[in-house]
């Protein structure tokens, strides 16, 4: 049972790219929150959020492919 080591070095790209969504997005979040008095509240909560989304599915979408290189027959 060898594992796939481009499968694998995919999946940890794809981690790599939701690590710094994962700082970005709820900072984005809070930025809106705070600046409610702004006209582009709305804009960049909206940002934050698709941020944050964005990095859960990447994280998933990483852990799914090691998976396959690491169990996949």
């Amino acid at each position: 049972m060898s594992t796939n080591k481009e499968l694998l070095s995919k999946g940890i790209k794809k981690l790599a790219l939701a690590l710094p969504l994962l700082f970005i997005g709820p900072g984005l979040i809070y930025n809106a929150f705070i600046n409610k008095q702004n006209d582009w509240h709305y804009l960049v909560l909206g940002l934050g959020i698709v941020t944050c989304f964005g990095a859960v599915y990447l994280m998933f979408l990483g852990l799914k492919i090691m998976m396959q290189s690491l169990f996949n027959d």
